[in-house]
């Protein structure tokens, strides 16, 4: 990955960290995009006393997926400082957390996991396109098998489930890639999603374990859930390997491509939640 640049989302915690110490260690330069700017300023110090990095090969740059108006700042200035992007991870994520809405006024999780991430990706395109053969790296999660797509109440307004609404955000992820790799064909950018897995991170914090067990729970998570580091494998390996050159919406777990529900590649529904995305996160095409 020597002389490349690779963007992560949600870079200075959990899965996007890991992916961006296995990035560096392979000389690639990342560029860490995380809402918390002290928190990702602590990450990349430990990251560059950990490898001993040069300052220059990972940056810090402040973006809320929760705000519109920071995405487009913050493509702004990418666009703006960097004269290439060779890999865009879309990492970041909200999981299960109470009813809250987005500075735009999106239900949370659908707001940042879908939303935030489509306007990334969109105004980034042609920097992709120009830095070719590039790629993008989509997290989703095999939770999205749990849910579907109701249009009639994107913003969960008429009911609230807070594991359906991240399962359908997860499931929009893929939607999003196959209708992407669509548009993407013979552009020379290529997008592959992952799922991760089961990984010990700090995704679950909304999420209630009685205290009497919680121990066993720590236990059984050391013991059945993957490190950060395995959770991260796929999406180095779909930034990197040149295994996958070329490859074009396809869904991989544990470097290995999967066969996903008709759920996720209907063909139909993927273009008309793009068409809805496009109108909610104000692109005029």
């Amino acid at each position: 990955m020597d002389g490349r640049t690779v963007l992560v989302t949600g870079g200075n915690s959990g899965i996007g960290r890991a992916t961006a110490a296995g990035i560096v260690k392979l000389r690639g330069r990342v560029i860490l995009a995380c809402r918390d700017r002290s928190r990702a300023e602590e990450a990349a110090r430990d990251l560059r006393q950990q490898t001993g990095l040069h300052g220059s090969q990972l940056v810090v740059k402040q973006l809320d997926l929760a705000s519109l108006t920071s995405v487009r700042t913050f493509c702004k200035e990418i666009i703006q400082e960097e004269p290439r992007l060779d890999v865009l991870i879309n990492n970041a994520g909200i999981y299960q957390c109470p009813y809250t809405k987005t500075e735009d006024g999106f239900e949370m999780q659908f707001g940042v996991n879908h939303l935030g991430h489509f306007l990334l990706t969109h105004l980034l395109t042609d920097l992709l396109k120009r830095s070719a053969p590039s790629r993008i790296v989509v997290v989703s999660s095999t939770l999205y098998k749990h849910a579907h797509i109701n249009f009639e109440d994107l913003n969960s307004e008429q009911s609230y489930d807070k594991a359906f609404a991240y399962s359908r955000s997860k499931l929009a992820n893929l939607l999003f890639t196959c209708e992407l790799a669509h548009r993407l064909q013979g552009s020379g950018v290529t997008v592959n999603a992952v799922t991760p897995g089961i990984v010990r991170t700090n995704l679950g914090r909304h999420v209630h374990i009685p205290v009497l067990a919680k121990p066993l729970f720590d236990l059984l998570s050391w013991g059945f859930f993957k490190s950060p580091e395995e959770g991260a494998q796929t999406s180095v390996y779909l930034a990197c390997s040149p295994d996958v050159d070329g490859v074009q919406g396809k869904c991989f777990a544990d470097c290995k491509p999967q066969v996903l529900l008709d759920t996720a590649t209907d063909q139909d529904v993927a273009s008309k939640l793009w068409d809805i995305s496009e109108v909610l996160v104000g692109i005029t095409t």
